[in-house]
Parts: structure tokens; C-alpha cells; sequence
């Protein structure tokens, strides 16, 4: 029980090192960057869900599945198979956990560019921009899009 508490506290962890997707959001080395920007038009603007690219919690909760798992069994083939059992189960609550901790709402945004390339972005929810509004399209690790 206490290594179960010990993975899900891991996958917690997990959650809280999510990447800030927001608009107004930087980091130290974008700043006194400059970027090229482009002259756009919103063309629509829908609410998805951004989730972690990482299988982390997969990872730890069958590691510790694994092991508790094994811990259960009495003779050698009961601890393997507590292990395997263990290991799945594990992997799948872990899975459960980091994608319920690093799911993130946001807006993807289609955008006509002022030369009549169509571009989509998606950032966080911190600014909504309307379709028909103008806006600058950031070039820049990670792209931005602003209204004005």
C-alpha cells in the first residue's frame, strides 16, 4: 500500500510540471527575442483539449503496479503473475491519473494571413480572440497569436 501511495504521489508530481500554454505566458529566454509577425484575420476559433505528449504515469504506475503486485504472490508463479497483473493495472490507473492532471483547456485558431495563407494555432484560454477579429500571428518557440 504505501509504494501504491508512493506512485500515485509520483504521477501527482507529474501534473504539476504541465507546460504553461498560455498567450501571456513566457519564458526567460524569450525575452528581448525578436520574432517575425504576420498580419492576420481570425477565421473561426474552437475550444479543444490539450493533453501531455509523455507517457510518464504509464511508466510509474506499471513500474509500481509491478512490484506490489509481486509482493502480494506466495509461491514464484503467483509472484510473477501478481507482478503482470499488478504491472497492468498499474500502467492503466497511471495513465488515468497523468492525463486527469495534465489535461489543459485551450482554443485552436484558424487565421487568414494578410497574403491569403490559412494557418491554425492553438494556445491557452487566457485570451479569446472572435472570428473576423484582426490579430498578429508570432513567429517564436512557441507561435503566438494576439489581437489588436
Amino acid at each position: 500500500m504505501k509504494k501504491l501511495l508512493g506512485v500515485l504521489g509520483a504521477v501527482a508530481v507529474l501534473g504539476a510540471c504541465q507546460a504553461d500554454i498560455q498567450s501571456n505566458q513566457y519564458g526567460t529566454s524569450s525575452v528581448g527575442q525578436a520574432n517575425p509577425a504576420a498580419q492576420c484575420r481570425v477565421i473561426n476559433v474552437r475550444r479543444v483539449n490539450v493533453k501531455s505528449d509523455n507517457e510518464l504515469g504509464t511508466l510509474i504506475g506499471g513500474a509500481a503496479g509491478g512490484v506490489a503486485g509481486y509482493a502480494i504472490g506466495g509461491d514464484s508463479t503467483a509472484h510473477w503473475l501478481g507482478s503482470i497483473g499488478g504491472a497492468v493495472l498499474g500502467g492503466v490507473a497511471g495513465n488515468a491519473a497523468q492525463d486527469a492532471l495534465s489535461s489543459q483547456n485551450a482554443y485552436e485558431y484558424i487565421v487568414e494571413l494578410n497574403n491569403g495563407q490559412i494557418m491554425t494555432i492553438t494556445q491557452g484560454t487566457d485570451t479569446l480572440l472572435s472570428p473576423g477579429q484582426k490579430c498578429l500571428l508570432l513567429y517564436g518557440n512557441p507561435a503566438r497569436l494576439i489581437g489588436y
